[in-house]
C-alpha cells in the first residue's frame, strides 16, 4: 500500500464518519436489523485473499453504519451511553496510527496519559498525587483496580500477604453497598475472591441514598461476628435513578472505622461540574478511590474509564511486578503504568480524552453537563404534570425514573392493578425501541418495574422530550388496546 492509497482511503473513511454523524438525527434512533443483513455479518466467511481498502470501506458503509446502537441520536435515552465527541473520534484515528503500548517508557502517550488523568481529577475535584490513577477500559476494570488496593491494604493490616498467600484461612473481608450499587462492584468482589455474600446491602432512605445509621449498625454486627469490615462503596449517581450519596457522613464513618471509601462515579461524578447540583457532591474528594468513565458524560469514544486513588503506593503494592525483560532504568520513581493495574499491553486511550477535553474546555464540558441536567429536571416536570405518568424518584442528576400509569377505574384490587402496571412497564421499553422514534430502557426500583431515561447528549431538545413521552404513551396504548 502506498501513502497515496492510504490517504485516499482515509478521506473516504472520514466522509463515511461525517455523513453518519450528520444524518443521525434525521433517521430512526434504532431499528432491528433485517435477517439478511444480520446473517451477512454473522456468517461472513474467513477471506482467503485480501480485499482493496475501497471495497472494505464500501462494505462498512453498506453493512455496518446503517445499523447503529442508537446512542449518537438526540432521542437516545437508554442505559448510560453517550454520543461520541467529534474531537475524540478524530483523535482515535491518530492514536491507532501510532499504535503504541501505553504500559510505560518515554513516548508521547505515556506522558499524555499522566496529564489527562490529572485533568480528570481536577475536573471532579479529587486530590491527585503523581501516579494516583490510570486510564482503564471502563469503570468495571477501574473498580477491580481500586478494590484490589482496598483488599490488599485491609489484609496487610490484618497481618496477611494476599499476593503471596491468597485469602485462604483469613477471616472474611466485608464490604458495604446498597441495592442500587452497580453490578460491577459485585463482579469485582467475586473476581477478587471476596465472595458476593460478603457484600452487605445497606438500606437507603426515601431519597435513594445510603443510610449512614444503617451502615454503622451493619459494621457493628459484622465486627461482633469476627468478620473484617474493610470497604464502603458510595455512589456519585446510581444507574437506576441518578441518586448521589451523602459523602461527608459516610467519609466520617469510614475514617472512624478505618474502612476504605470507594466512590462509584462511572456515570455521575462529572455532574459536579454543574453549579446547580454541585452541592450534592460535597465530600466526594474525601474518598480513598474514585472510578469514573470519561466515555459516559464527557462523550469520549468507548473505551475509556479512569481509576483515581488517594495513595498511589496502594496501587503499586497491589500490582507492581517487573520481570527482567521489562526493566527500565530510566522510568523514574513512578515506574510504568503497568505497575498500577492489571493490563501490561495498554491501548493509547489518552489521546481521545485529551482531544475531547481540550476541544470543549472545562467551561464547555460544564455547559454541556448543565444542559442535560436541566433537561432532565424539565422531563421530570413534564412527567409530573401528566396524569398518566408517575415520577418515581427525585431527579438528582440526569436520569429520570418514571412509569406509565393509565388512568381510569379497573374494578380490580390494588395488587392486581400493581401487577398489571408492572407487566405493562416491563414491556414498554422494547415496544418504544421498536417504534424507532425514541429509545429508553427499564429497570426495577423498590420492587417495581420502571422506565428510565438517561440524558447525556447536549444536542437533545425539549421537543425530543415531548416525543419520548408521546412514544411511551402510544406504545402503552398499543399494548393495552
Amino acid at each position: 500500500m502506498t501513502s497515496d492509497d492510504f490517504r485516499a482511503a482515509a478521506h473516504t473513511a472520514a466522509d463515511l464518519a461525517a455523513d453518519h454523524l450528520a444524518g443521525l438525527a434525521a433517521g430512526p434512533v434504532w431499528q432491528p436489523m433485517d435477517d439478511t443483513a444480520r446473517r451477512a455479518l454473522l456468517d461472513a466467511p474467513l477471506p482467503a485473499a485480501g480485499r482493496p481498502l475501497d471495497e472494505l470501506l464500501a462494505a462498512v458503509g453498506r453493512d455496518v453504519l446503517p445499523y447503529p446502537m442508537g446512542n449518537g441520536h438526540p432521542r437516545f435515552f437508554g442505559w448510560v451511553n453517550s454520543a461520541p465527541a467529534p474531537a475524540g473520534v478524530l483523535a482515535t484515528l491518530a492514536a491507532a496510527a501510532m499504535n503504541p503500548s501505553s504500559a510505560g517508557g518515554d513516548h508521547a502517550d505515556v506522558h499524555l496519559e499522566r496529564a489527562v488523568v490529572r485533568w480528570i481529577a481536577e475536573l471532579v475535584g479529587f486530590p491527585h498525587p503523581p501516579g494516583g490513577g490510570l486510564l482503564t477500559s471502563g469503570t468495571s476494570m477501574a473498580t477491580i483496580v481500586c478494590l484490589s488496593a482496598a483488599r490488599n491494604r485491609a489484609a496487610r493490616a490484618a497481618g496477611w500477604d494476599v499476593r503471596e498467600d491468597g485469602l485462604a484461612g483469613m477471616p472474611p473481608l466485608v464490604g458495604y453497598v446498597t441495592g442500587e450499587t452497580h453490578s460491577c462492584v459485585r463482579k469485582a468482589a467475586e473476581l477478587l475472591g471476596l465472595g458476593s455474600k460478603h457484600l452487605r446491602a445497606v438500606a437507603t432512605g426515601p431519597d435513594g441514598r445510603l443510610d449512614p445509621a444503617g451502615l454503622r449498625a451493619a459494621i457493628a454486627r459484622d465486627r461482633a461476628a469476627g468478620l473484617l469490615p474493610f470497604l464502603v462503596v458510595a455512589s456519585a449517581g446510581t444507574v437506576g435513578t441518578g441518586a448521589v450519596d451523602a459523602f461527608d457522613p459516610i467519609a466520617d464513618l469510614c475514617a472512624e472505622e478505618r474502612l476504605w471509601l470507594h466512590v462509584d462515579g462511572a456515570y455521575g461524578a462529572f455532574g459536579v461540574l454543574d453549579p446547580e447540583i454541585a452541592h450534592r457532591y460535597a465530600g466526594m474528594a474525601r474518598a480513598d478511590s474514585l472510578a469514573l468513565d470519561p466515555h459516559k458524560w464527557l462523550g469520549v469514544p468507548v473505551d475509556c474509564g479512569c481509576a483515581l486513588v488517594r495513595d498511589p503506593a496502594e496501587l503499586r503494592a497491589a500490582f507492581s511486578l517487573v520481570p527482567s525483560y521489562l526493566r527500565d532504568e530510566a522510568a523514574g520513581e513512578l515506574g510504568w503504568f503497568s505497575e498500577y493495574g492489571t493490563e501490561q499491553t495498554r491501548p493509547f486511550r489518552a489521546l481521545k480524552v485529551w482531544a475531547t477535553i481540550a476541544h470543549r474546555g472545562r467551561d464547555g464540558l460544564a455547559a454541556d453537563i448543565a444542559r442535560t441536567t436541566a433537561l432532565a429536571r424539565r422531563l421530570g416536570e413534564l412527567v409530573t404534570a401528566d396524569p398518566e405518568l408517575e415520577l418515581l424518584a427525585e431527579v438528582q442528576t440526569s436520569i429520570v425514573a418514571f412509569r406509565l400509569r393509565p388512568s381510569g377505574p379497573t374494578g380490580r384490587t390494588v395488587e392486581a392493578d400493581e401487577a398489571a402496571l408492572d407487566a405493562l412497564n416491563r414491556e414498554l421499553p422494547a415496544a418504544v425501541q421498536r417504534r424507532g422514534r425514541a429509545f429508553l430502557t427499564g429497570a426495577r426500583l423498590d420492587g417495581r418495574e420502571i422506565l428510565r431515561a438517561c440524558l447525556l447528549n447536549p444536542a437533545t431538545t425539549e421537543e425530543d422530550l415531548a416525543v419520548l413521552l408521546a412514544e411511551v404513551k402510544a406504545a402503552g396504548l398499543a399494548h393495552t388496546g
